[in-house]
């Protein structure tokens, strides 16, 4: 399956908030076997564990392009929100240079391997 075009932006999985990404029981049992790796509780309610300022799905690969390691599985709140349109727009407009700095961090960062 080919990545969808938005993979050179990624800036909709990009927040400070813990409570960002909300996952429903449905999405919990969709994620399977990755669910406990990539949520966590706040309360009774569960959300995606966001790393370093982003949702920890969200991959990085060698090109530079941002994958979401989960996109068959991602949350239905995800999946809702469409390309190109208004609220993908406005979520590209107010947090484009995060992904583009995470990005430059990653490049310049020494590697451990």
């Amino acid at each position: 399956m080919p990545a969808p075009p938005c993979v050179a932006c990624g800036a909709c999985c990009f927040s400070s908030l813990p409570t960002y990404v909300r996952v429903t029981g449905d999405d919990h049992a969709r994620l399977g076997d990755r669910a406990e790796a990539l949520t966590s509780f706040v309360g009774n309610r569960c959300y995606m564990r966001m790393e370093d300022g982003h949702c920890g799905a969200l991959a990085i690969d060698a090109t530079g392009q941002f994958v979401c390691s989960v996109y068959a599985l991602r949350p239905e709140v995800c999946r809702a929100l469409e390309r190109e349109s208004p609220q993908c727009d406005a979520e590209r407009a107010q947090k484009s240079e995060r992904a583009v700095t995470t990005l430059l961090r990653q490049r310049t960062s020494p590697r451990s391997d």
